[in-house]
């Protein structure tokens, strides 16, 4: 890898000569800029202001924009002969615990190689030190124009180096949280967690950028003349009803793409289905209940007309007898009063007679 910084590690009295290498690449599409009339490229060309003439790269310096619009030329030259010792120096100024560091502050990452044979064991002898540490180095150095911060750490068997960015570079984060006040339940955080154990660790080799073999899917399509098909949109996207039921829906879709049994809150997919009972059936099954309640309301008239029935025969009977006893009491009344006029009607006739 070629590399693009030549310098050395300051680590106390003990100076170890380094190239730096980038350890990341980017692997993005990149496009151009074309004219839509007639496809051709668009392109940029550096034109100085004053004559209006196009210049090459090796015409062009550098240059700082004072407030009043005046430009102040600094040569590589001048920035070289700077009074700081980490001009080719990453200067380590402490060993901290490596969760000390912010990952906010996290930046561009290198590999540091040791730069001859001479520097092979100085180079080992910081590497296993950091190992036996647990910590990680905290430098300064000198890159591009500008004093940087970085990050010393060993992976296998190489020292890297992140870039970090300086503690004032670091916003605040006021105003982002949510102001509302929220309350969440213990059967949330529950799920949420039963979510978390379930998606579990993933092998990082295995991840990989979806979007950018799509695009290149789409560029090589674009030149055979095809035409891909979109892809159907997610329809998961949206505001959330129910959290409850998403978490679940969450654990589920993630055990079944673990190829586990997508057991959620004592129900598994393998339970039986309910039975659905259709409009007729409850209809049937109604009327047949109707019929028993219709008998059972049957008997219970008849119940009632049963009972009451008597109590009109007693008072029927009382009325009778209390009828019957009035009659007799009324012929008895009559034939007393028959027999007094008889007695009194039978002298006179006697009286005729003789």
């Amino acid at each position: 890898m070629r590399s693009i910084w030549n310098g050395a590690i300051s680590f106390g009295l003990v100076s170890i000569p380094i190239k730096l290498v980038n350890a990341t690449e980017n692997h993005s599409v990149s496009f151009r800029q074309i004219h839509l009339a007639d496809g051709g490229r668009i392109r940029y060309r550096k034109v100085c202001e004053i004559d209006e003439q196009e210049v090459t790269a090796a015409d062009i310096g550098k240059a700082y924009e004072d407030a009043d619009g005046s430009m102040i030329p600094i040569t590589d030259e001048d920035l070289s002969s700077l009074p700081l010792p980490t001009a080719k120096t990453i200067e380590i100024v402490a060993f901290v615990p490596a969760a000390s560091i912010d990952p906010l502050q996290m930046d561009a990452a290198y590999y540091l190689s040791a730069n001859g044979v001479p520097a092979a064991k100085p180079y080992t002898l910081l590497r296993e030190a950091l190992k036996r540490s647990q910590k990680v180095a905290v430098a300064k150095y000198a890159l591009r124009g500008r004093e940087r911060l970085g990050m010393l750490r060993v992976v296998d068997d190489v020292i890297a180096m992140h870039g970090l960015l300086w503690p004032d570079e670091i916003r605040s984060p006021e105003g982002v949280a949510p102001q509302a006040e929220v309350t969440v339940r213990d059967v949330e955080l529950d799920l949420a967690d039963a979510l978390m154990a379930t998606l579990g660790e993933v092998d990082m080799e295995s991840l990989h950028d979806d979007y950018r073999e799509a695009v290149e899917e789409l560029i090589a399509a674009k030149a055979d003349g095809r035409t891909l098909e979109p892809a159907e949109a997610d329809a998961s996207g949206g505001k959330v009803i129910d959290l409850i039921a998403a978490l679940e829906n969450s654990v589920r879709a993630a055990k079944e793409a673990r190829g586990e049994e997508p057991e959620t809150a004592g129900e598994s997919a393998d339970a039986p289905v309910a039975e659905v009972t259709s409009l007729t059936g409850r209809k049937k099954s109604g009327g047949t209940g109707a019929k028993k309640k219709a008998t059972a309301s049957t008997k219970k008239t008849a119940a009632k007309k049963s009972t009451p029935s008597r109590a009109p025969v007693k008072k029927t009977a009382a009325r009778s007898t209390a009828k019957s006893s009035a009659k007799t009491t009324a012929k008895k009344t009559t034939a007393k009063s028959d027999t007094k006029p008889t007695t009194k009607k039978a002298a006179p006739r006697k009286r005729a007679s003789a």
